[in-house]
C-alpha cells in the first residue's frame, strides 16, 4: 500500500478507455460517490467529455491516450500506463472494460490490489480466433485481478463457461435514481422541440450505434411495428461507428448524442434496447427508472435487471426482429399494461439498481482488499463474493 504519511484515505486509480457510454457512466457515478465518501480518486483515460465531468466533481484526472481495440499501440499505452502507475502510487487500481482491463492487468501485474470489471466479456464482442484469442487472454490475466466485478450473475457465469478462474465479486448496476425519474411525457416531448409529434406512439432506443446495441435488428422489426401501430415514431438516441451502416424507413429518427438522455425516456410510450451482448445494460435501468416500460433481448443482466414477472412481455430472443416487433407492438397497443409495467419497473429501480447500493457494494470490495475500514460508507444492498482459487 501507498498510503501518505499524512493522509491516511486511500487513493483509488479508475483506468478506462470509453470515454463515452454506459462505461463512462459508470465511472463517473462511482467516481463522484467515492469523492463524496472521502476517498481520493484518480482517474486515467483518454480524452472526452469524461474528462471534463470528472475535474468539475473534483477527481485528479490524467490524460492516457488508449485506442479503443487491442493492437499495435498496446505496448506503449501499458509503458505509459505503468510510469503514471508509479506517480499516482494509488493503493488500488480499478480497471473498467477490455482495454482498459488488458493494459492495467499488464502494467500492474497484480503488484497493487487490482480490481477488473469487464462490462460485458471482450471474447463476446468478436467470433472465430478473435474470441478464442480473447477468450485465453482472459483466462491468463485473471491471476493479475484480486478481483473481478460482473455486473450481474449472468456475466460472472459467462464467465466461468469460459473457462476463467477468477476471485468473483457480483455488483448489480446501479443509475442515479434522482436525475433519471417519472415525468409528464406530454411536458418531456415538448422540451424535446417541434420535431417531436406530441401525440403518436413514440418508441425510443438510447444507446451507441454499434453491432452490439443492436439497433440494425430493431430497425428490421420497423415496418412490421408500423403494420400493426400506423403512426408510431422511432428515434434512435445516440451516436457511433454504425451510423453511416444503418438503414432506416420512414419514420425514423436520428437524434444524435445527448448530454441528457432523462427527457427522452420521459417522452417515450416504450423503450427498446435489443442488445447482442451486455453484462448488465444501463439503459433498461434508466428507463424503468423514468417509469417507462422496456423491451430488451434476453442477453446477459437483462433478466436480473428486470422486476418479476417482466419478462414475458419485456424479454425476447436477440437478433430475432419478428419476435421484436411482436414485443414492440403489443406494448404499444396497449395503453394499460404499458402505465402498470412502467410504475412496477420505477418500484424495482429504486429498491435494487440505485447508484447509491451499487458505490457501497463497490466499497465492499474495496475494503475487503484493503484491509481497512476507510474504503466508504458500509454498502446498503448485499454483497456477494465467490472465490475461485
Amino acid at each position: 500500500m501507498h498510503q501518505s504519511a499524512t493522509d491516511p484515505r486511500p487513493r483509488v486509480l479508475h483506468v478506462t478507455q470509453p470515454v463515452e457510454g454506459g462505461v463512462a457512466r459508470v465511472v463517473a457515478d462511482l467516481t463522484r460517490a467515492q469523492l463524496a465518501d472521502g476517498l481520493r480518486v484518480t482517474v486515467a483515460c483518454p480524452d472526452g467529455e469524461l474528462g471534463g465531468i470528472l475535474r468539475r466533481s473534483g477527481a485528479d484526472v490524467r490524460h492516457w491516450p488508449a485506442t479503443r481495440a487491442p493492437g499495435p499501440s498496446l505496448t506503449g499505452e501499458v509503458r505509459r500506463l505503468r510510469r503514471l502507475v508509479a506517480d499516482v502510487r494509488p493503493d488500488l487500481v480499478h480497471a473498467h472494460s477490455a482495454k482498459a482491463g488488458l493494459a492495467g492487468r499488464i502494467a500492474v501485474r497484480g503488484r497493487i490490489p487490482t480490481v477488473f470489471q469487464p462490462h460485458a466479456w471482450s471474447f463476446a464482442a468478436v467470433g472465430g480466433p478473435a474470441a478464442a484469442l480473447a477468450t485465453r487472454w482472459e483466462r491468463f490475466g485473471t491471476r493479475w485481478a484480486h478481483r473481478t466485478v460482473c455486473v450481474s450473475e449472468a456475466e460472472r457465469r459467462t464467465g466461468l463457461r469460459a473457462g476463467i478462474d477468477a476471485r468473483w465479486a457480483v455488483v448489480p448496476n446501479g443509475i442515479d435514481t434522482r436525475r433519471f425519474r417519472p415525468a409528464a411525457g406530454a411536458a418531456a416531448r415538448a422540451s424535446l422541440g417541434p420535431g417531436v409529434d406530441p401525440h403518436a406512439p413514440l418508441v425510443v432506443c438510447v444507446g451507441r450505434l454499434c453491432r452490439q446495441k443492436g439497433q440494425d435488428v430493431l430497425l428490421a422489426a420497423w415496418p412490421s411495428v408500423l403494420r400493426r401501430v400506423p403512426g408510431a415514431r422511432l428515434v434512435l438516441v445516440g451516436d457511433g461507428p454504425g451510423r453511416d451502416r444503418l438503414r432506416a424507413p420512414a419514420p425514423v429518427r436520428f437524434a444524435g448524442a445527448v448530454a441528457d438522455p432523462a427527457p427522452w425516456y420521459q417522452a417515450a410510450d416504450l423503450v427498446v434496447l435489443p442488445s447482442r451482448w451486455e453484462g448488465m445494460a444501463l439503459a433498461p435501468l434508466e428507463a424503468m427508472a423514468c417509469g417507462r416500460p422496456v423491451v430488451t433481448t434476453d442477453v446477459d443482466g437483462a433478466r436480473e435487471s428486470l422486476p418479476a414477472g417482466l419478462a414475458p412481455h419485456c424479454l425476447v430472443p436477440p437478433e430475432d426482429p419478428a419476435a421484436l416487433a411482436d414485443a414492440v407492438a403489443a406494448l404499444l397497443l396497449d395503453p394499460p399494461l404499458r402505465d402498470s409495467l412502467g410504475h412496477r419497473a420505477r418500484r424495482h429501480v429504486l429498491a435494487a439498481h440505485d447508484v447509491r447500493h451499487t458505490a457501497g457494494a463497490v466499497a465492499e470490495v474495496y475494503r475487503a482488499l484493503l484491509g481497512t475500514g476507510t474504503a466508504g460508507p458500509a454498502a446498503s444492498t448485499e454483497y456477494r463474493e465467490s472465490i475461485h482459487s
